[in-house]
């Protein structure tokens, strides 16, 4: 008979263990989903976007440029050679004309950008994410001296190589 006595106890004692855990558990989920659920900031989005958007963001298109730009750049070391492909995104039919058009001045100003960097500035993510925005603004400022539109949204490096 004690021992019966002992297995119910035993017993009561895991259920009380196990429904201690499954309510710890909806707890810290209640919590979680309380504390960092995008509920807040999604309701604040909605109220500020449709003042702040434009009317219409017209489609992306992406222009390729036909060759990888190989340059040498230098080291405190050696003179490293590097690979880059590039890709552009421009928004709308228009820009997308107008970049294909003037294609010889975009890899013109890429390369003059691209000649300035150092192997340390290429060697870090963050060297080349400014690299990038260099390179859009050389390319932005070369358009609209020809155009009198930015025209490209974006540099985009799709292809990079350092030896």
């Amino acid at each position: 008979m004690a021992e019966g006595a002992e297995n119910s106890g035993g017993k009561k004692k895991l259920i009380i263990i196990i429904a201690l855990v499954v309510l710890l558990l909806g707890g810290g989920a209640g919590a979680w989903f309380f504390f960092m659920g995008d509920d807040a900031p999604e309701a604040e989005v909605a109220e500020v976007a449709p003042q702040a958007q434009p009317a219409k963001l017209e489609p992306a298109y992406y222009v390729i440029l036909p060759q990888p730009f190989i340059f040498n750049v230098t080291g405190d070391k050696r003179d490293r050679l590097v690979q880059v492909k590039v890709q552009l995104m421009v928004r709308g039919d228009s820009n997308e004309s107008t970049a294909s058009q003037h294609i010889p001045l975009i890899e013109s100003t890429l390369l003059q950008t691209f000649g300035a960097a150092t192997v340390e500035q290429l060697r870090t993510p963050n060297g080349r994410a400014d690299l990038r925005q260099q390179a859009l603004s050389s390319v932005q400022n070369a358009m609209v001296k020809v155009s009198g539109n930015q025209v490209v949204e974006r540099v985009l490096f799709t292809g990079f190589v350092m030896q």
